[in-house]
């Protein structure tokens, strides 16, 4: 790769790490704030809190597997492993704690009348919880499958201390990281797919009472409804887009694309960080903090280069 694409792609690469963290992290801390300060923290707040500190170590893997990928050094196999199953963790609890969040949304803000769904409506904190102890019987398979994988896949390479190669160690990693997660992320997908439609239909149903009623589309539980369905689409939209990235990854590395390899990743990126900063942009409140804390690193920027110039 020329000089100016591995320039363009580094930026690109540290852009999005830097935007992960910072959304990530103004998640974490406002929240911790609002506990110490009231002493108690909403359901939706905590699963804000665990999302965001998921997708925190979910950016920093890849910042790992990519600085890997740029050296030549070997990854051995315990830093394989280890690798792999922090990889599971953060990627599970990433995927079912966005999934909850689309979920209480929905019973949140939907409306119907089916027995079932008012039954869920006035029990959404009892279903959360039920839905993420029920995930955790996903991890355990999850982790059982990776390591019995694992274990073979490297035992197709000998018992050497390292990996033979930096191509062998990441179409290893691909390819099991892609197995696991598309076996194991159907589910968390389709519920979160689910609660996007139903969301639809719930809007559908209010537009065409406020239209005989002769009102605006600007009433609070429009927007909600529009708020919590761009929220959903689009960590629909990234996350299979990751996945699409990673199909991608692998395919092509049989055929040595180091462009496209590099472009997945970045890809791959928009995951954690975009859909963080649209959480962050759907709340106002750490949407005003956010664009302050912009404001202020812009003018910290701009007085440490007067100076220079």
């Amino acid at each position: 790769m020329g000089p100016v694409l591995h320039s363009i792609s580094t930026t690109a690469v540290v852009a999005e790490f830097i935007l992960g963290n910072l959304s990530n992290g103004l998640i974490v801390l406002n929240n911790c704030i609002d506990w110490i300060n009231k002493r108690e923290l909403s359901p939706v707040n905590q699963i804000l809190i665990i999302l965001a500190i998921s997708r925190v170590t979910f950016l920093w893997e890849t910042i790992f597997i990519w600085v890997k990928t740029q050296s030549i050094s070997f990854i051995t196999r315990e830093e394989l492993k280890i690798l792999a199953f922090c990889w599971i963790l953060s990627s599970h609890f990433s995927l079912w704690l966005a999934t909850a969040l689309s979920i209480f949304y929905l019973l949140r803000i939907a409306s119907f009348s089916w027995r079932i769904f008012l039954y869920l409506k006035w029990r959404p904190n009892q279903l959360i919880v039920g839905v993420l102890l029920g995930s955790l019987a996903f991890l355990l398979a999850n982790l059982m499958q990776m390591s019995i994988s694992l274990e073979e896949k490297l035992n197709q390479y000998g018992r050497n201390t390292t990996v033979n190669s930096m191509e062998k160690d990441f179409t290893l990693f691909s390819e099991l990281i892609l197995f696991n997660m598309t076996m194991f992320s159907v589910i968390p997908f389709s519920l979160a797919l689910v609660s996007f439609l139903l969301l639809i239909c719930s809007l559908w149903k209010h537009l065409q009472k406020m239209q005989l009623n002769y009102r605006g589309h600007g009433d609070p539980s429009t927007k909600a409804h529009r708020n919590a369905m761009k929220i959903i689409f689009s960590f629909l939209l990234l996350y299979a887009t990751y996945v699409l990235s990673l199909l991608i990854a692998w395919i092509t590395e049989k055929h040595h694309s180091e462009l496209v390899q590099i472009i997945c990743m970045i890809t791959g990126l928009m995951y954690p960080s975009i859909h963080s900063l649209i959480l962050v942009l759907g709340n106002s409140k750490l949407k005003q903090t956010f664009l302050l804390m912009l404001r202020h690193l812009g003018c910290r920027l701009k007085g440490q280069n007067i100076p220079t110039t």
